[in-house]
C-alpha cells in the first residue's frame, strides 16, 4: 500500500485545496491536539482563517479509568458533553462528576497555557467553524468535539481530514453540517499507514505552528 500523504504538512495543504470554497467566509479552523495542529495550520494558512486549538479530555468513570463517561472540551465557554449510555449504567455520584469535570478542565487550561500563553480562546458563536485532524479511526473524540462545538452555535460546522473510514464519516454525518475528507481507504487499518512521516507531532511543534499563526494574523 502506498501512502496518500508525505506528512501532516502535505495532507494540510491538500485538504486546504479540497477546503476553498470556505475561504470568503473567513472561518475559524480549529485544530485537535497535537496531531492536527500540523494540518489545521496549513489550512489556516491558506484559507487567511483563525486557528485556535480544541483540548478535548476525557472524563474517567470512578473506579475504572479506561472508561469515559463524558468529555470536557475548552473554549470561549467550556463545554461538557456526557455519555448518557454509560452514565445511565454506572451511575456516579454528582459530587463525583463535578469534582471530575473540575480536575480535568484544570488539565485543559494547562494544556491551553503551555501552548498559547495568556491568549484567550477564540468565540465560536455565528462563525463557520472547520474542525480539523490528522485522520479519524474510530471517531469517538470527533464526535465529542463536534457535539461541543454545536453547543456553542456557529453559524456552520464543517469536519475536516486527509483520510478516515467511510463508516466512521457515515456516523458522524448528523454530527457536523459537512465533511471533507480526501481519502476513505478499505481496508483502513490505523491513520498513521496512510502518510510517509508520521512522528509524533511534540509540544515544541504545536507551540511554534500557533506562534507563526498569530504573527502572521497580527501582520495581517
Amino acid at each position: 500500500m502506498v501512502p496518500e500523504f508525505h506528512d501532516r504538512r502535505d495532507a494540510g495543504r491538500r485538504l486546504a485545496a479540497a477546503l476553498a470554497s470556505f475561504k470568503a467566509s473567513h472561518p475559524l479552523v480549529l485544530a485537535l491536539p497535537r496531531g492536527g495542529v500540523p494540518v489545521a495550520f496549513e489550512v489556516a494558512r491558506a484559507l487567511d482563517a483563525d486557528l485556535d486549538l480544541l483540548i478535548v479530555r476525557k472524563l474517567a468513570a470512578p473506579g475504572h479509568p479506561e472508561v469515559g463517561i463524558g468529555a470536557v472540551l475548552d473554549g470561549a465557554v467550556a463545554r461538557m458533553v456526557l455519555n448518557d449510555a454509560v452514565v445511565k449504567q454506572l451511575r456516579p455520584s454528582p459530587e463525583y462528576v463535578r469534582a471530575e469535570v473540575g480536575r480535568q478542565l484544570e488539565e485543559v487550561a494547562r494544556r491551553r497555557r503551555a501552548y498559547l500563553g495568556d491568549t484567550q480562546p477564540i468565540p465560536i458563536g455565528g462563525r463557520t467553524v472547520i474542525l480539523v485532524d490528522d485522520g479519524i479511526a474510530t471517531g469517538g473524540t470527533v464526535r465529542v468535539a463536534l457535539n461541543g462545538i454545536r453547543q456553542a452555535d456557529p453559524a456552520r460546522l464543517i469536519l475536516a481530514v486527509p483520510v478516515a473510514p467511510a463508516e466512521t464519516l457515515a456516523a458522524l454525518e448528523r454530527e457536523c453540517d459537512e465533511i471533507v475528507c480526501l481519502s476513505t481507504p478499505d481496508p483502513f487499518f490505523a491513520v498513521g499507514a496512510h502518510y510517509e512521516i508520521f512522528d509524533q507531532t511534540d509540544d515544541e511543534e504545536v507551540i511554534e505552528l500557533m506562534r507563526a499563526c498569530r504573527a502572521r494574523s497580527s501582520a495581517a
